[in-house]
């Protein structure tokens, strides 16, 4: 056991557990708030935005997709242009490029429509495309109609997770993996790390991704959630010429995945994904990647059986267009019918740490819970990179009054 003497010397106020996107923004978001207040950053891996921050498609999205009111829907819109802003101010590469949402089926009509009141409801701009518009914006992809959403754009999030590191003033300590963590309620935390240190601090801030669950339990918190963690593939345009900018289908509001859209990034490459399938280790970025104690705790939580019943039909599409290209060509061709098989070239995969409760609900908005003394994020899958700098406010304004009140 970590012990927490009676006489202590603190290594920092404000001890954060994780170094993505969301970990070093709210490092960022301390030091800018409360200067003076001392913050280490712990990351097990030997650099920044490792996993989530650094395996996605680079998208800044507007907050079309979220339910009004909701944290994701208020991060996400005010995220989106406090990143750009951010991105031009440390010259990190970023564009406004605008996308679109195309619908290729008559059923799916009535949803690009309830998109188009959503994005009203958030603020957002949005023009209505007919089909013959759409060729305006992409003279390759073809659809029913389509709406044109202004403010998406894309940017080096990685470049954006080294810079708020840089900026914050915080000690970003790498190769640091949380081992154990003593909580005492009159005291404060200490963290054993996988190198054998120990960090004392007077309040811990758990933003560890895919393995926030595992710390909160290490914590003393019951999360009441598990992450379930779910692999997105992903290919690269070998003809990148055939896509403009961003496409997007229209998404399935029963689930919080966006479908297998096109994106050009910042590089000039078209990305093309993600699917979304049950990853067999909490960092399973390949089938072959799997971790018999992580996939057991998956399997062990009631929640995941829940999915499983009544989603079998969603998933197994998933599954097919994972272990099949010609599947997954097929989802494509929807909305880029130039494309075959041989343009798609395999690129790396990502995961999203989806948090699940015990009845099988998927967690939807943002979950942000606290404890004694911890203040912890359970729940930051997309669009958490576009909502990183009003996320790290939130999160800090939680960490400083639990610091205020020790």
């Amino acid at each position: 056991m970590v012990q927490v003497s009676s006489e202590i010397a603190y290594d920092c106020d404000v001890l954060v557990v994780g170094g993505g996107i969301v970990g070093l923004s709210t490092a960022y978001a301390i030091t800018r708030a409360a200067p003076g207040t001392r913050v280490t950053v712990l990351e097990k891996e030997t650099g920044p935005a490792r996993h989530q921050t650094g395996r996605n498609s680079g998208v800044i999205h507007s907050g079309i997709y979220y339910r009004p009111g909701s944290l994701k829907a208020r991060f996400a819109v005010r995220g989106a242009a406090e990143m750009v802003k951010f991105c031009a101010e440390y010259g990190i590469a970023h564009s406004v490029t605008g996308k679109l949402i195309v619908a290729t089926e008559r059923s799916e009509l009535p949803r690009l429509h309830g998109l188009v009141q959503r994005g009203r409801e958030n603020g957002i701009p949005v023009r209505e495309l007919g089909a013959a518009q759409i060729a305006e914006y992409e003279p390759e992809v073809e659809g029913l109609a389509a709406i044109h959403v202004g403010t998406t754009g894309i940017c080096d999030f990685v470049g954006v997770a080294r810079q708020l590191a840089e900026s914050s003033g915080a000690e970003i300590r790498y190769g640091a993996e949380v081992r154990r963590v003593d909580r005492r309620p009159e005291l404060g935390v200490a963290v054993l790390t996988g190198t054998g240190d120990v960090v004392r601090a007077r309040v811990l801030v758990n933003c560890a991704g895919l393995h926030c669950d595992e710390v909160a339990r290490l914590t003393g918190d019951d999360p009441e959630m598990r992450i379930v963690p779910f692999r997105g593939e992903y290919y690269t345009l070998a003809r990148p010429e055939l896509v403009r900018g961003l496409v997007y289908p229209v998404p399935d509001p029963a689930f919080p995945f966006l479908g297998v859209h096109l994106t050009r990034g910042i590089d000039g490459g078209v990305h093309v994904g993600p699917n979304a399938v049950p990853a067999l280790a909490r960092e399973g970025y390949g089938w072959g990647v799997v971790r018999p104690r992580e996939l057991g705790g998956t399997l062990a939580w009631p929640g995941s059986w829940q999915i499983a019943r009544r989603h079998w039909r969603y998933g197994a599409g998933e599954l097919r267009r994972s272990v099949s290209r010609r599947a997954f060509t097929s989802a494509v061709r929807r909305l880029l019918p130039a494309v075959t098989a041989d343009d798609l070239v395999p690129s790396a995969a990502g995961v999203r740490a989806q948090a699940v409760l015990r009845d099988g609900t998927l967690v939807d908005d943002f979950l942000i819970r606290e404890g004694v003394r911890a203040v912890h994020v359970l729940n930051a899958p997309s669009p958490a990179a576009t909502a990183s700098l009003p996320i790290g406010r939130e999160v800090a304004r939680r960490a400083l009054e639990a610091l205020r009140g020790v």
